[in-house]
């Protein structure tokens, strides 16, 4: 375990809020080559300036996760019986001051933020289905809501009877207010189709395109408007941005550990602001259900069968990690958001474009427009432009298509979305830069890579 605690996780029993951590005194911060080091697993061919989809583990953390698996393969009734449900609990605790909650009782530790979208919505689809919400009474969401959010939203919600608005949310968009005035448009047309709004499901940073989302004050929007219960997908946000669950005063609340926290895949966490709805007489359960139903979410997420938990075992060491950086967590924030936004005016100066959205609400990844000339016309055609970046030039890079609005003239079309991690170096942005300027110099559209495609299938 980590040596930044004194606690064997024996020591731990589940639901404990006792713990405290005793960090050892800082004699130096981690240096360039060893960061390069914990990062040399990574494909050195590849410029990797996509962290925030699958996100990247440090090989410390790599090898605790290794110790646990295997401690598990030694013997695993003794780690059944004796490890696990502490070892869970621990790195619940540790999350606390993380996400500034006041009670390790509303932490759960789950697969995937996709995970905690089907537990909330779950609860949702049963309040219909046994009347406490009303056929027809409604849930809000952005349009840019992460696709898998919206197939569960499609599959537990719109098949027990609910009506779903979507907010459709400008880009590119520089002020917080135009997201907040679009946000309350559909909350009155809800009023006026005489609908009531039981649950809002809100981004904090929406995934494509991405832009860090006023959710505190789309929160406030929703209490106002009396509505019942509010998720935030906040998939990105844990290591990405400061996250306060208390402040930001969602019902639920989830982010993966292992996008921008260095944690393994596959891991996140979710927050339930009333613990109470959590607990075992009430009806918000894991979606797999096995010998711990009905002793409460943290209690029936910690074991849903057998499996690899070590993903949620390894927080002490991913925290042991991220405390060798000058700063901690907030220092590695803010060195990547500096960095990206630094990156990102470099390459929209170089390709006379601009950047999706203003600086305060970018995050550790920023959205680049891409020249006119590479005629992304279609989500095709930025998916043929990101495997040609990728397979001929060694970018990995996500493009964003942004449908053009009627009477735009010549509008960007296509957006990169660049991030910054610890591993990332200065070159990994040149190489793509440079990747897009031969494109252009080229004369290679998406139209031409449509037709160089066509006839190599021929």
């Amino acid at each position: 375990m980590s040596s930044t605690n004194n606690h064997h996780p024996d020591d731990v029993v589940n639901g404990d809020n006792n713990h405290r951590v005793l960090k050892k005194p800082k004699l130096s911060f981690i240096t360039v080559a060893e960061i390069a080091g914990e990062f040399s697993h990574h494909d050195p061919s590849v410029a990797r300036i996509n962290n925030g989809s699958f996100g990247s583990v440090p090989r410390s953390v790599l090898d605790a996760q290794r110790r646990h698996q295997l401690h598990f393969l030694r013997q695993p009734d003794a780690f059944y019986f004796t490890h696990l449900h502490p070892s869970i609990a621990l790195s619940r605790s540790l999350l606390l001051p993380l996400i500034n909650a006041s009670s390790v009782d509303s932490i759960s530790l789950v697969d995937n933020a996709t995970t905690a979208t089907a537990i909330v919505l779950q609860h949702v689809s049963r309040a219909f289905n046994e009347g406490r919400f009303g056929e027809g009474d409604a849930v809000v969401m952005l349009h840019y809501a992460y696709g898998a959010v919206k197939k569960s939203v499609q599959a537990y919600v719109t098949r027990a009877g609910g009506f779903v608005y979507e907010v459709e949310l400008p880009f590119p968009v520089y002020r917080e207010e135009e997201i907040v005035r679009e946000f309350r448009k559909v909350m009155e047309k809800a009023k006026r189709e005489g609908r009531r709004v039981r649950v809002a499901v809100i981004d904090h940073i929406t995934s494509m395109p991405s832009v860090v989302i006023p959710v505190k004050e789309l929160v406030r929007v929703c209490r106002e408007e009396g509505v019942d219960q509010v998720f935030v997908d906040a998939a990105h946000a844990i290591g990405c941005i400061k996250v306060d669950v208390e402040d930001i005063g969602a019902d639920f609340y989830t982010s993966n550990l292992h996008k921008w926290l260095f944690a393994p895949p596959a891991v996140a966490f979710l927050y339930c602001r009333n613990a109470e709805k959590c607990d075992g007489d009430n009806d918000v359960h894991h979606p797999v259900v096995s010998h711990e139903y009905g002793n409460g979410l943290p209690v029936e997420s910690a074991w849903i069968g057998t499996r690899d938990y070590s993903s949620q075992m390894v927080v002490p060491e991913v925290l042991e990690f991220i405390d060798r950086f000058e700063g901690g967590i907030d220092g590695v924030m803010k060195r990547n958001q500096e960095k990206v936004l630094e990156m990102g005016e470099m390459l929209v100066k170089a390709w006379g474009t601009h950047l999706g959205c203003s600086p305060h609400m970018c995050s550790s990844m920023v959205m680049v427009g891409l020249p006119l000339s590479l005629g992304i016309g279609s989500e095709a055609d930025a998916l043929k432009l990101r495997c040609q970046l990728r397979d001929k030039f060694g970018v990995e890079v996500p493009i964003y298509y942004r449908p053009p609005k009627e009477g735009e003239v010549d509008p960007l079309t296509g957006y990169a979305r660049i991030s910054h991690q610890v591993y990332n170096t200065v070159d990994d942005y040149y190489k793509f830069r440079d990747a897009i300027n031969q494109l252009v110099q080229d004369g290679v559209s998406c139209a031409t890579l449509l037709a160089d495609l066509e006839a190599v299938r021929r």
